[in-house]
């Protein structure tokens, strides 16, 4: 895995960042971010309340594991910006893959910084989260 210090304009980085999302790392999830909605761990109620297929992911679920590609590159204490929009539902089984391109690398108050565009697809490459983040080079 590369460095964001090897980097430059253009580059890309790419990686798995989970394969076969499991309906317990849901569950998990809920329990240690406190957020209990129903529509991510229980399937009778998303199916027949909501009318969606299942459970599906919490965003939050889904743009911590596309922060682990910048803090990969960076180093958690060098990120200064991370931020997503989220594009589409993460369903149970999903592999997603992270993609951050490197668009910019500047000086800023002392500091040199590189700036990403941030992307994470599932595994039928439909684009689940979309994002930037800016890192400090060391």
């Amino acid at each position: 895995m590369p460095k964001a210090s090897e980097m430059k304009i253009g580059d890309t980085h790419e990686e798995v960042l989970i394969e076969d999302l499991a309906r317990t790392q849901l569950v998990m999830y809920s329990g240690a971010s406190g957020d209990y909605n129903p529509l991510h761990t229980d399937d009778k109620y998303t199916k027949e309340a909501a009318g969606y297929p299942g459970v599906f992911a919490h965003g939050m679920l889904t743009m911590g594991m596309t922060g682990r590609l910048v803090t990969n590159l960076c180093g958690a204490a060098n990120v200064r910006k991370y931020g997503v929009r989220f594009t589409n539902q993460v369903w149970p089984g999903d592999t997603l893959t992270g993609k951050a391109t490197v668009t910019d690398i500047r000086e800023e108050e002392g500091e040199k910084l590189i700036d990403f565009k941030i992307e994470t697809v599932n595994q039928d490459g439909k684009t689940v989260v979309l994002g930037a983040a800016t890192g400090i080079l060391g």
